[in-house]
């Protein structure tokens, strides 16, 4: 058995399309419902009434990333068949020229000409619609658009980012609920920074100060507002 086969690498790069959904979610789930929290309670509200606008914010929150994923990636899916829908009909009516394109695209990369030319007649005698969208449109089953699993995955992770800085109104006393949801939810995005990280293979100090710090920002600013509107009220 060759080297190649007893070696199959497993690059990062595989995780991106459900990462990059995971980490949004649970990051927009601590912050907006912490944020939410630290305001609500800023202004003097009771501990019940803070619960219940953080269980609303989960739920609205939720629905609202499920719902944008789902569009958002579907608009991304929807252009990827088109150009796809374009490039099976371009294969089609003109294949000698399709071939000549996707040679060409081979040569800019560095191969010779003539061992490009004969790279894309066997790739295009496989799968020439694969080896056009590889190579001309930059589609593969990496990047390819999966609108249900960004939807699903976004609601997920938001849910379980929200119960967590809501866990901490439940455990907390009345009057030091912002001081504890504050510090924990720092806490918990610096952990989930950490995580992301080290699954994408980044920087786990520079993932997890950036995230903490834009945490910290929103909560402050919600708690200002709240404490500003307590006192008008």
């Amino acid at each position: 058995m060759s080297r190649l086969r007893l070696h199959s690498e497993k690059h990062l790069v595989h995780r991106i399309g459900w990462l990059r959904a995971a980490v949004l979610g649970a990051n927009d789930g601590i912050v907006s419902t912490a944020s939410l929290i630290v305001g609500v309670a800023a202004a003097a509200a009771t501990q019940n009434d803070v619960l219940i606008a953080g269980v609303a914010g989960l739920v609205a929150g939720a629905m609202s990333m499920a719902a944008s994923e789902y569009v958002s990636v579907s608009s991304q899916s929807d252009t990827e068949q088109a150009d796809l829908g374009r490039e099976r009909k371009e294969l089609s009516a003109r294949p000698d020229l399709e071939l000549d394109e996707l040679a060409e695209i081979y040569i800019k990369r560095g191969v010779d000409k003539s061992l490009a030319r004969q790279v894309a007649q066997q790739l295009m005698a496989k799968d020439a619609l694969a080896a056009h969208a590889r190579d001309e449109l930059g589609i593969s089953e990496i990047t390819t658009a999966r609108p249900v699993q960004a939807a699903l995955a976004s609601a997920a992770t938001f849910s379980t980012g929200a119960a967590m800085p809501l866990l901490m109104v439940i455990v907390s006393p009345t009057r030091a609920l912002v001081p504890i949801v504050s510090v924990t939810s720092l806490g918990f995005l610096a952990l989930l920074g950490a995580i992301g990280a080290k699954a994408g293979g980044a920087n786990v100090w520079r993932a997890t100060a950036r995230v903490t710090f834009w945490g910290a920002l929103a909560m402050a600013l919600t708690a200002g507002i709240g404490k500003l509107f307590g006192t008008v009220v």
